[in-house]
């Protein structure tokens, strides 16, 4: 299966009775509308609200289809009502954790479950949840989407770092998605490292844009030498960040782990005013370029044809007093995966903005964003097999 040849597609062939001939395509279902109105709602009635709402196309003179008015609302709550209860696991060590949806950051809101946030706060004294990729990407639709929709309030965010991932922001080395890393990344490069850290602070900087403390997580990898961890603390604790602790749970589990608890901790008890980044009744070009200038560094927004059609639709619908989701590369803080850093002063592009009613919100595409992405060099599914037993098998990995 190539999941690149979905991106576009062309139905309805042959006329008649075969539907009407339209282009169309998918999107990979952990970014899908569907996905996240299972990460967003509080109980079955409101699932059921929100999938009547879905918009799946519109009339000639622009009025919404929406999945309650073709009656297909009801027989989609009948199959997801089950998939709103949340899954508990364990760690290897016991420690109950839950995995409940999975929204892509980079296209849609990028958070787990607001159920399973609500069933975990009712069971312990402290509760991480996870928000997906950089802090300009899952913390910024955490707080002005889940946290605006839900009412919860985060007391302190831990931004994950590696020292690996800041020397790639150097610029100095090549990083290509779906292919190996650099080797040169794993042998000791303090310049690499101190340049890249520019990275750590912006979004160090974007996590204070909330009003909460900044704890930064360094995630060791064996590789990592002394000095470069002693750097990026120093770096961290300069940029801002509250506290700085090593995270070494691969090696060590959760030992690995106690001092940078004990500052999240801490930095649960200062009490922090939590704030959001925009009104909902702020119009949605001033809330694309709200996020573009304050988070992502830009210093203005270009929208094309069909997100100003869009928008100017949007805002006559009443659509307009929804959040938005911004669709655009995890790989930089700008909308080009190329370019690393702390980018500042760029024009940052939005070619659609396309509605996600049910769950709450429009989403901007920015730059070359696709709904569905490619598969890596090596996906996991060439690993798959069975044995003669029929019990499924994960082949060692050879690159």
């Amino acid at each position: 299966m190539n999941d690149r040849s979905l991106r576009n597609v062309r139905i309805g062939l042959g006329g008649g009775t075969n539907g009407i001939e339209r282009d169309t395509g998918f999107d990979i279902t952990a970014a899908s509308e569907l996905m996240a109105i299972l990460a967003l709602s509080e109980s079955i009635p409101d699932l059921r609200s929100r999938l009547s709402k879905v918009v799946v196309a519109f009339t000639k003179d622009n009025k919404p289809v929406t999945c309650e008015s073709l009656k297909v609302a009801g027989a989609m709550a009948a199959l997801l009502k089950d998939s709103l209860k949340p899954n508990i696991v364990q760690t290897t060590e016991g420690t109950p954790c839950f995995i409940h949806t999975g929204p892509f950051a980079n296209i849609t809101h990028g958070n787990s479950s607001i159920i399973a946030d609500r069933i975990a706060l009712g069971l312990a004294d402290y509760v991480v949840t996870e928000s997906g990729f950089g802090a300009d990407c899952g913390l910024e639709k955490f707080a002005d989407i889940k946290c605006r929709q839900s009412g919860l309030k985060p007391s302190a965010v831990v931004l994950v770092a590696s020292v690996r991932g800041l020397k790639v922001h150097s610029g100095m080395y090549r990083m290509i998605v779906g292919k190996a890393l650099d080797r040169n990344l794993t042998r000791e490069n303090l310049d690499a490292l101190e340049t890249g850290c520019i990275n750590m602070a912006k979004q160090v900087e974007n996590v204070r844009k909330f009003d909460v403390p900044c704890v930064v997580a360094v995630n060791r990898f064996s590789t990592d030498t002394p000095r470069e961890i002693e750097l990026v603390k120093r770096m961290a604790l300069h940029a801002g960040a509250f506290g700085c602790s090593v995270s070494d749970v691969f090696k060590r589990g959760s030992a690995g782990a106690s001092a940078l608890a004990e500052s999240v901790k801490v930095a649960c008890d200062i009490n922090s005013k939590f704030k959001l980044l925009y009104p909902l009744d702020m119009p949605i070009k001033r809330k694309i370029e709200t996020i573009a200038r304050e988070i992502y560094g830009a210093k203005g927004v270009s929208f094309e044809q069909a997100a100003e059609k869009n928008i100017a639709i949007f805002e006559k619908l009443g659509f307009g007093k929804l959040a938005v989701c911004m669709a655009k590369t995890h790989l930089s803080l700008s909308h080009d995966p190329a370019v690393k850093g702390a980018p500042r002063n760029f024009i940052l592009p939005v070619r659609d903005v396309r509605p996600s009613i049910g769950a709450g919100f429009v989403y901007a595409l920015c730059g070359k964003t696709a709904t569905m992405p490619a598969l890596p060099s090596h996906p996991v599914g060439e690993r798959i097999d069975i044995d003669s037993k029929g019990k499924m098998i994960l082949k060692e990995s050879k690159n």
